[in-house]
C-alpha cells in the first residue's frame, strides 16, 4: 500500500529553533491547537510580542511544505528557575506517533541545564497526549482543578473582633504581599517556590491587574491573609480571577479564608463580573470543600506531568 500525501509530508519533516522570522507561525499553531492542551500562557496577552530567547527556547516542527506540525516552547523564567524547574508553555504534534515528541524533547532538554525537572499540564481528559507524556518518562506529580461560580449572589460576611480587610499599596506592601503568600504556600505542591518583591510590582503593572482587587487581611496591624482579584477570561467571556488566596498557617482553621473569599466576590459584583474564577490543587480537600460550600463546580481538571532531570 503506498504511502498517503500526509504520510509522506510527516515523514520529510525538519525540527528547527524557532526564529523571529517564524513567529507568528508559531502563535497560529498555538491558537490552532490552544482548545486541545493547557491553554494557561496562550492567550492573546500572552503570546503579544513572545519572542524566543533563553527564558523562552522554542522549536517547531515542520513537513515538506513547511507547514507547523508540532511545537515545544519552555518557560523558564526568573520564578521557575529558583525552584529549579521550567514549564512548558505548549508542548504538542500534530501526528499521532511519538517521533515529533521525542525529537522536541531531545531539543528543549539541552536547555534546562542545571534545573530538576520540566513539567507541563494537560487536559485530564486528553488521553493521547496523556499517553505520549508517559511514553517519554513523564511521571504524574499532582492534579489541579478548575473551579466557576455564576450566582450574582454574594453571602455576607462577619469580621471577628481585631480584624481588618485592607487594600494593596502599590509601593508599600510588596515585601508584606510576598511574607504572607510565600508562608501560606509553603507546604503548597507546585506553589512552593516563594515570590519576590519584584514579582508583585510586575502583577500590578499586568494588564489582567484590577484597582483595589488585591485585599490584606490584618490581626492587630499583623498581616495575616491575602487575596486577589485579577481580569480573567473563560470560554470567551470576561470573568475575575480569584488568587492567590492565602492565610499564615497559625491562622489557618479559623474561617478566615471564607471571609477572603466572600470579600473577593463582593468586590466581583462591584465590578459587575457575572462570574468568578480560581483553581485549587488536587490534594487540597480543605479549598475544594469551601470553594464547593460557597457555590462554586468544577468545569475542568488537568494533570500535572514531570519530567525528572535528576
Amino acid at each position: 500500500m503506498s504511502p498517503t500525501t500526509n504520510e509522506r509530508l510527516v515523514k520529510c519533516m525538519k525540527i528547527e529553533a524557532l526564529t523571529s522570522e517564524k513567529v507568528e507561525s508559531f502563535i497560529a499553531y498555538c491558537k490552532k491547537h490552544k482548545a486541545e492542551v493547557d491553554d494557561s500562557f496562550l492567550y492573546d496577552d500572552d503570546l503579544k510580542g513572545f519572542k524566543p530567547d533563553a527564558e523562552n527556547p522554542t522549536y517547531l516542527i515542520t513537513n515538506s511544505l513547511g507547514e507547523v506540525i508540532a511545537a515545544a516552547s519552555l518557560m523558564i523564567t526568573e520564578y521557575y528557575k529558583r525552584g529549579k524547574s521550567a514549564r512548558f508553555r505548549i508542548f504538542h504534534a500534530e501526528p499521532s506517533d511519538d517521533d515529533c515528541y521525542s525529537m522536541l524533547m531531545q531539543a528543549v532538554i539541552r536547555h534546562a541545564k542545571g534545573l530538576d525537572k520540566v513539567f507541563l499540564f494537560v487536559p485530564v481528559n486528553h488521553q493521547t497526549l496523556r499517553a505520549h507524556m508517559e511514553r517519554l518518562s513523564f511521571a504524574v506529580e499532582r492534579y489541579s482543578f478548575l473551579f466557576v461560580r455564576e450566582s450574582p449572589e454574594v453571602p455576607e460576611y462577619d469580621l471577628q473582633k481585631d480584624y481588618e480587610i485592607r487594600a494593596f499599596r502599590a509601593g508599600m506592601d510588596e515585601g508584606i504581599w510576598c511574607d504572607v503568600r510565600n508562608a501560606g504556600f509553603a507546604r503548597l505542591q507546585g506553589n512552593d517556590t516563594p515570590i519576590t518583591p519584584e514579582m508583585v510590582t510586575k502583577m500590578i503593572q499586568s494588564e489582567e491587574h484590577i484597582e483595589g482587587g488585591m485585599m490584606i487581611l490584618f490581626h492587630h496591624d499583623r498581616p495575616v491573609g491575602i487575596v486577589r482579584g485579577a481580569a480573567d477570561e473563560y470560554e470567551g467571556e470576561p470573568i475575575m480571577n480569584i488568587g492567590p488566596l492565602a492565610i499564615l498557617p497559625e491562622y489557618q482553621g479559623r474561617g478566615l479564608g471564607r471571609i477572603l473569599l466572600r470579600a473577593a466576590l463582593r468586590f466581583a459584583k462591584e465590578k459587575s463580573y457575572a462570574s468568578t474564577i480560581l483553581s485549587v490543587n488536587g490534594e487540597n480537600e480543605r479549598a475544594k470543600t469551601l470553594y464547593l460550600h460557597e457555590g462554586f463546580r468544577q468545569v475542568e481538571a488537568v494533570v500535572c506531568y514531570a519530567y525528572r532531570l535528576k
